[in-house]
C-alpha cells in the first residue's frame, strides 16, 4: 500500500543498465525487470527502484509517494523548496522533482 508523503522508491543513475544489473546481480542476487534500453526496475531487493542511464546524475533520487500530486508541489514551494522539474507523465503516473535547502533532488510521484 502507497502511504502519503513516505519514501516509495530509488532511482540510482546509470552509465549503463546492462553492467550495473551484471553487478548487482552478482554481488547480491538481485533481479530487474526491463522496461525498455535505459530502465531496469529492481525486482525484490527489499526497496522498490531502479537503474536509469543518464549522462549527468550523479546521485540516487529518492522518490516519496503522494495522494494528492498538485498539493504536494505547493507545500514544497510553500515550504521553500524549489521546483527543479515541473509536473511530467511517464507511464503509470506523474511526478515532479525539486531541491530542498541542502541542493538534495527529490521528486514526488502520484498514480495515474
Amino acid at each position: 500500500m502507497k502511504q502519503h508523503h513516505k519514501i516509495d522508491y530509488v532511482e540510482f543513475p546509470s552509465a549503463g543498465t546492462d553492467a550495473d544489473k551484471a553487478f548487482y546481480g552478482k554481488a547480491f542476487g538481485w533481479k530487474f525487470i526491463d522496461y525498455g534500453p535505459t530502465y531496469a526496475a529492481l525486482d525484490d531487493a527489499g526497496l522498490d527502484g531502479g537503474f536509469q542511464a543518464q549522462d549527468n546524475a550523479t546521485k540516487p533520487l529518492v522518490i516519496l509517494y503522494s495522494d494528492d500530486l498538485e498539493a504536494s508541489l505547493a507545500a514544497v514551494e510553500a515550504a521553500g523548496g524549489v521546483i527543479t522539474a515541473p509536473i511530467f507523465s511517464f507511464p503509470g503516473g506523474r511526478r515532479f522533482h525539486f531541491s530542498d535547502p541542502s541542493g538534495n533532488e527529490l521528486a514526488v510521484w502520484s498514480e495515474t
